[in-house]
């Protein structure tokens, strides 16, 4: 069940690049028909999915009733999409959005600059207006990056991987990531697939809270959801409806407790 993202900056190379791997390895590949399904499920417009994970907060938007809120409906739609591996997902932010899960392989392509204005070119734009366009894409991904999770996405840290599409074609990247896919690490094993499962609930059990408990965290351990939440949250009706739901509808939870007056944990979604 090998699940690799391949983070990519615009006219990088990274589309081609992760459409040639997955023909290699016979795997399925995801992109921006992640938001449709995520649009779909949760009723809220592909546009607007596109702009919450893209685009960085304004300095008059609240993040948490926005942003946050259809950043877990992205995310818990992409576990349930690629929980069954054998996938490339080459949209935004992967590598940060299945940041949990230890069997990834998390690509970045970069490319030279003049050779993605020269890409953007190709569209009727002038050199001026490519490269502005390209520079300020790249700085919205960063901003968005630093403020939903404090890092940045040109910190290679954050990639098992980091290949320059420039004396190394697409084809050099494809053996690359391919060789790769077949390390040991990115293996599916027992341990991972169960990581899979829970952090499927864990993300699923957000996304049916957050909007009128934007604050609540939760974790998945062999089965066993862990929902923070205050006093008041806990105790209100909405809240039990949701979570008596969400426990009969789905089996693989073997014990739900719901923990108040804590600190939410650093690994909670």
């Amino acid at each position: 069940m090998a699940i690799i993202t391949i983070s990519r900056g615009s006219f990088s190379m990274g589309k081609a690049v992760a459409e040639k791997v997955a023909a290699k390895l016979g795997y399925g590949i995801l992109s921006r028909d992640l938001l449709f399904k995520a649009g779909d499920r949760f009723h809220v417009p592909k546009k607007t999915l596109e702009k919450a994970i893209h685009d960085a907060p304004g300095i008059f938007e609240r993040y948490s009733h926005t942003k946050k809120i259809f950043i877990a409906y992205i995310r818990a739609t992409l576990i349930e999409m690629v929980a069954d591996g054998d996938i490339v997902y080459y949209g935004l932010a992967g590598h940060l959005l299945l940041d949990k899960l230890p069997c990834v392989l998390k690509i970045r392509i970069i490319a030279n600059l003049e050779d993605r204005v020269a890409g953007r070119m190709a569209g009727g734009l002038s050199e001026q207006k490519a490269r502005a366009m390209l520079l300020a894409d790249a700085d919205q991904r960063r901003k968005w990056a630093k403020k939903i999770y404090n890092v940045d996405p040109n910190d290679a840290a954050l990639y098992d991987m980091v290949i320059c599409i420039d004396k190394l074609s697409i084809d050099d990247a494809v053996d690359f990531i391919c060789q790769s896919a077949s390390i040991k690490a990115f293996k599916p094993t027992n341990d991972c697939i169960r990581q899979c499962r829970d952090l499927s609930l864990a993300c699923n059990a957000k996304a049916l809270l957050v909007e009128d408990f934007p604050d609540v965290g939760v974790i998945c351990e062999n089965g066993n959801l862990l929902v923070y939440a205050t006093e008041k949250e806990a105790h209100t009706s909405k809240f039990k409806k949701i979570m008596e739901t969400f426990q009969k509808e789905n089996y693989d939870i073997y014990n739900l407790e719901v923990h108040t007056g804590l600190s939410v944990p650093a690994n909670a979604v």
